[in-house]
């Protein structure tokens, strides 16, 4: 394995933002994919004879690899902290390829019977593992190697990465669609886009491991043990439950408009698939263009402003907005609601993970970030798709995923205020614009 210490020889932040954030990509990839087509999952490993019954199964399976997360944040967290940001990225993709591998390769539930429900959660708790500390990890890299002035900016290329998965998934699966009949892609046209995944593997890796260590890390006298991490996180466990009231804002709104929407569109608003996808991608277009521009944004005027706005607007939107839609369902109608809750996840979010990378520790910096993500995606935002289903279900309101919204908006609002009324002690040493550290 090549040399930790720094490379003299400078090299484009721009190489530096697409090699650290290729694991960002290769997880979202795949998690677009589980939602996109959970339909024809849940026949080929979840046959439970009634739709609902295996649709569920199927997103209870999804949601139990964000259960895991929590596990990867503070075990892998505390890895990485110790012994270096590039060596413990290369680590988490190591582990998320193996899920990938696991979930594109397994024979249908009529092939091998329980196995396959099983390998396939084995798959998405590997990922979900991954996961808890990937995010983190690679928000941490960005914040530690941005341009003085500019890590909003930079930091929100750590959400920028899993749009342009998303952009790439909505594009393959609008290719099979064209290309396929709708019974070839439910017997097996499903499975090409995990499979492409497994193709793409080996050149993340590739890029990944010409990584060098931030200077940041590599400039710090004391590397703590990972009994010392874990009594650090213990100690300012509130910090580590207000960033994930924070993040819940970002996890429930994402998972909203990205992995349940091509559902809600097919399932819900009886749209064409390729309808849904169409949205999907402009989707990932519009939060691919709103974050770095939010993450900037709050470079010159403090995170604190965003976050309060656009928090409170989903808040007080997301039901008009939904109920809007169901009431005058059509494709244009749910692309305009999509962009506008896009606008206002994308604006959120480019704050909130540069605040998040803020307020926690330095020496504990991966593994608090990671944990208070991890938790709000175990919590909240990975059960999105599930709950939407279960509330639809249960009310008879085709609007009810918004109610989920608006609670993660209040989250994030809350949160907010919380957190920036106490930035000025010694746990919350947070600076509001281009001071923060």
């Amino acid at each position: 394995m090549t040399d930790d210490t720094a490379d003299p020889r400078p090299r484009s932040k721009a190489a530096t933002v697409l090699r650290v954030t290729s694991g960002n990509f290769l997880e979202m990839f795949d998690f677009f994919l589980f939602g996109f087509y959970a339909t024809y999952i849940s026949r080929a490993f979840f046959p439970a004879g009634n739709e609902y019954a295996s649709l569920m199964l199927t997103f209870v399976t999804f949601g139990a690899g964000f259960l895991m997360r929590p596990l990867g944040a503070i075990f892998l967290g505390a890895y990485v902290d110790r012994i270096g940001r590039r060596r413990g990225l290369i680590v988490t993709l190591t582990i998320m390829a193996a899920g990938t591998i696991l979930i594109a390769f397994v024979p249908s539930y009529e092939t091998i019977g329980l196995f396959a429900p099983f390998l396939v959660l084995v798959g998405r708790l590997l990922q979900g593992f991954s996961a808890g500390v990937e995010l983190g990890g690679v928000s941490v890299y960005l914040a530690e190697m941005a341009t003085p002035g500019r890590k909003g900016f930079y930091v929100a290329w750590q959400s920028g990465s899993q749009q342009v998965a998303i952009m790439a998934s909505a594009a393959i699966g609008y290719g099979l669609s064209q290309a396929l009949t709708p019974e070839a892609v439910g017997s097996w046209g499903w499975r090409v886009p995990f499979f492409i995944g497994c193709l793409i593997v080996p050149f993340l890796f590739y890029i990944r491991r010409s990584l060098e260590e931030t200077q940041e890390f590599l400039h710090r006298k004391h590397r703590p043990s990972v009994g010392e991490i874990f009594a650090s996180l213990g100690r300012n466990w509130r910090i580590v439950l207000l960033g994930m009231l924070l993040v819940v804002m970002t996890t429930v709104s994402f998972y909203t408009i990205t992995v349940y929407t091509p559902t809600f569109g097919k399932s819900v608003l009886k749209l064409s698939a390729t309808d849904s996808l169409i949205v999907t991608f402009c989707v990932a277009v519009s939060n691919f263009f709103w974050l770095p521009v939010m993450g900037a944004l709050s470079d010159k005027i403090g995170r604190k402003p965003i976050l309060l706005v656009f928090s409170a607007l989903t808040l007080l939107t997301a039901y008009p907005a939904l109920a809007w839609l169901v009431a005058n369902t059509s494709f244009a109608n749910m692309l305009i609601v999509l962009l506008w809750l896009s606008f206002l996840y994308g604006s959120y979010n480019g704050a909130m993970v540069v605040a998040l990378t803020e307020i926690v520790p330095a020496h504990v910096r991966t593994a608090g970030f990671s944990l208070a993500y991890s938790l709000a995606t175990a919590l909240f935002g990975g059960f999105t798709p599930l709950i939407s289903t279960w509330l639809i279900e249960e009310t008879g309101n085709r609007a009810a995923p918004a109610f989920w919204l608006a609670f993660a908006g209040a989250c994030g609002l809350v949160a907010t205020l919380l957190v920036y009324r106490e930035r000025s002690s010694a746990r919350f040493g947070l600076a509001e614009g281009p001071a923060a550290v």
